[in-house]
């Protein structure tokens, strides 16, 4: 307490180097910093876009704002004013606090505060990278795939100044999450997101395998690089560690969905449904029951208890045969990545910086999406195009996640975008009153955009949901 900022927080520690330099440890996450943790988390934040932080010659910090070419003695990252708003639980405003600009550049702050000197040197060859990798990545210490990467394949010249790790990052991924392994399977036949396989253990080495897999996905957010192919939705929010709803399972399974949609909408009591507890379900033709609760066999489904049988049968669903495996992959994350690191973001935009932005061509877009019950003349149709040309390629991609439910085009871009019955074009649809926000239905690639009276209005409600909700609900 001689600093006079009070003792250090939970599983923290205040150690010094021999030349004298202070660093400290978080023994819950394992990582080192520089950085204090009592200090205001405003001041370890990138500045906002535009800004630089200056000195004068009596060494009294001073913030240049190059956008407005004005200077203040006023920390932008504090800023409790009329502009900036209630300020957030990173000291910064929350407005600037949910952008996502804001979050990739408080996470990369968080890993090269982390990051460690020298590189380390992986070889293999492209016909084996996914068995070499493994070989080599889990022989080192996890705090060593912090330092830089130096990726030499086999039989070809050329020094690695980040294209060949990119590269490698491509390939490997690629591999791994590749169905024919057994370690992961797509989510339907007409949804390529992966999800585990339960049937992974054929292999008897799988939870190896997973931890590996963990470890390379990290160590591409750490190292600013993406995967090949991403997970599903579900697979994020665990990740996230938020709690999934009835609504995850809509892309996933939709007849499971439907069965489970129609329990809760109806009342069972009265259309004489017998169920129980208990599930049944079939690994490599071996048909397995599964008790939801203990002596689940022998308790009854009622109107009363319904919601708690969907719940708890829902969460079975995600997780049936897969707990292993997906804690395997989360201790490999975490030994490079801590998890809490990337609770800032939502599950969309941890896909984004696992997968990366595609560039998206609005033009495009627009020559392939259908209408229903509006014409390509309507007045909100020309006001929605408007507003997706004024934006950014970031909310376009958030508007295409979405609708879709991924960030991800196919190889054909728009004109081959699938859903859960095959190809499905995009789709707008006019549903509801004006005083609704847009629904999607990520399953038919399908928003249902209310007739708004105006342009401001329409743009408005468009940019809110994609901005500030989970893609689902009404005003």
């Amino acid at each position: 307490n001689e600093d006079g900022l009070g003792p250090l927080p939970e599983s923290w520690e205040k150690r010094m180097l021999p030349n004298g330099r202070v660093y400290f440890v978080n023994h819950k996450s394992k990582v080192t910093q520089w950085e204090d943790p009592r200090r205001s988390m405003a001041d370890q934040l990138p500045l906002p876009f535009g800004w630089e932080m200056r000195f004068t010659e009596q060494n009294v910090r001073y913030f240049v704002d190059h956008n407005s070419r004005t200077t203040t003695f006023q920390d932008p990252r504090k800023n409790e004013g009329k502009e900036g708003g209630p300020v957030g639980h990173y000291g910064v405003p929350m407005q600037y606090e949910r952008s996502f600009r804001w979050k990739v550049g408080h996470f990369r702050t968080l890993c090269s505060n982390n990051a460690l000197s020298q590189h380390i040197k992986i070889y293999c060859s492209r016909d084996t990278i996914f068995e070499e990798s493994f070989q080599q990545l889990m022989k080192f210490q996890p705090q060593d795939l912090r330092r830089r990467l130096y990726i030499v394949f086999r039989g070809e010249e050329g020094l690695d100044y980040g294209g060949v790790a990119r590269e490698w990052f491509f390939f490997l991924s690629h591999q791994m999450l590749n169905p024919m392994y057994c370690l992961f399977e797509y989510v339907g036949d007409k949804n390529y997101q992966l999800q585990i396989n339960p049937a992974s253990g054929v292999n008897p080495e799988h939870l190896q395998y997973f931890k590996f897999i963990g470890r390379v996905v990290a160590m591409a957010m750490f190292h600013s690089k993406f995967i090949d192919n991403g997970f599903s939705m579900p697979f994020y929010k665990q990740m996230l560690g938020k709690k999934l709803l009835l609504r995850d399972l809509e892309n996933i399974d939709p007849e499971f969905y439907n069965s489970l949609a129609w329990i809760r909408d109806n009342n069972i009591e009265e259309c004489g449904l017998e169920m129980t507890f208990a599930q049944d379900y079939e690994v490599l033709g071996v048909v397995k029951t599964h008790e939801l609760v203990p002596d689940g066999n022998d308790k009854i489904v009622t109107e009363e208890n319904k919601l708690e049988y969907i719940d708890l049968v829902m969460n079975w669903r995600f997780t049936r045969g897969v707990e292993e495996q997906t804690q395997a992959f989360m201790d490999g994350f975490n030994e490079i990545v801590p998890l809490e690191w990337i609770q800032i973001f939502d599950e969309k935009e941890l896909e984004l910086m696992l997968c990366g932005m595609q560039e998206i061509d609005v033009n495009e877009w627009e020559k392939n999406t259908i209408y229903r019950n509006y014409t390509r003349g309507t007045k909100q149709i020309q006001w929605f195009w408007q507003v997706v040309r004024e934006m950014d390629n970031e909310k376009r991609v958030r508007l295409l996640q979405f609708v879709t439910g991924t960030c991800r085009l196919p190889v054909g871009g728009f004109a081959e975008l699938m859903g859960s019955n095959g190809p499905q074009k995009f789709c707008v649809d006019r549903v509801g009153k004006d005083s609704w926000l847009p629904r999607s239905h990520t399953c038919f690639n399908r928003i249902d955009l209310p007739p708004y009276k105006s342009y401001e209005q329409l743009k408005e409600k468009v940019l809110f949901d994609i901005e500030e909700t989970e893609g689902f609900g009404q005003e």
